[in-house]
């Protein structure tokens, strides 16, 4: 059996653009209907929705078939939880909070086996190796790991350069709602003062050679972050496409208004 190419990585180190969505639904069927819509890729939230180990291994089985490519945002960048995320078949996360070099550092070491990193040795017992079926998967695996680290504070934001320059990092993703609140202005990531930072923050990452990343609903803000140089931008989240849509058919027969949107960014 061959190394499972991780073409999401292959595609970022390409600098093609990638288009990708949230899911918090966590539902490995909702999963797939996400999978079949087409989008370049689907992040499997672990941070913020109801996801346990055993859900999002139903997601990215309910991925696998599809095009789309799955990444996993762990609830925090914790080694033992990392190797636990690789060993189920991850092969992309999106740590979050990273907020300096030396914990990027430490994650790329989470993804790597030793020597290179510490990642534990358990392929007997992991789908990541389809249970030692794929030859030398020990020597192959760090190659197709992709760590993206999301920056969402202000102290990250001012890190930015030291954080894109580490080695093993391959992309830096900005979290606008976070670092909105960071910056004074929680529940506005549209204000002047953090669409420039957040701007600013893309054009160095790029420049550094790392692939930049965001999310946003907002498809003129999304439109502009990928003319500056983003490579990876999540467009939607599937609760809240959800959740629009049955108000919006609701609302065609009932007279209840649609909620308006207090984040700011889904």
């Amino acid at each position: 059996m061959d190394m499972p190419v991780n073409r999401f990585k292959q595609r970022l180190h390409n600098r093609e653009v990638q288009i990708g969505l949230w899911l918090g639904l966590a539902n490995a069927y909702c999963a797939e209907l996400a999978a079949n819509a087409g989008f370049d890729w689907l992040l499997i939230d672990g941070e913020h929705a109801p996801n346990q180990l055993g859900d999002m291994l139903a997601q990215l089985q309910a991925i696998a078939p599809y095009p789309s490519q799955a990444l996993i945002r762990p609830v925090i960048g914790d080694t033992a939880l990392i190797k636990q995320l690789l060993d189920i078949g991850a092969q992309t996360l999106l740590v979050p909070m990273v907020e300096n070099a030396a914990q990027a550092r430490e994650l790329v070491r989470a993804l790597r086996y030793p020597p290179q990193g510490i990642r534990g040795v358990g392929s007997a017992l992991a789908r990541a190796s389809r249970w030692n079926s794929i030859a030398d998967y020990l020597d192959q695996a760090d190659a197709q790991m992709c760590l993206l680290v999301q920056i969402e504070n202000a102290e990250g934001l001012a890190n930015l350069d030291a954080i894109a320059a580490v080695e093993g990092v391959d992309g830096v993703f900005i979290g606008p709602a976070d670092l909105s609140a960071s910056m004074g202005h929680r529940g506005n990531p549209g204000h002047p003062e953090v669409q420039a930072a957040i701007e600013d923050a893309i054009v160095r990452i790029v420049k550094a050679g790392k692939a930049g990343g965001i999310l946003s609903a907002d498809e003129n803000l999304a439109r502009r972050y990928i003319e500056l140089g983003a490579t990876f931008v999540a467009v939607g989240v599937d609760t809240t496409v959800l959740m629009r849509g049955l108000q919006s058919l609701a609302g065609k027969f009932k007279d209840i208004p649609v909620a308006a949107n207090t984040g700011g960014v889904y």
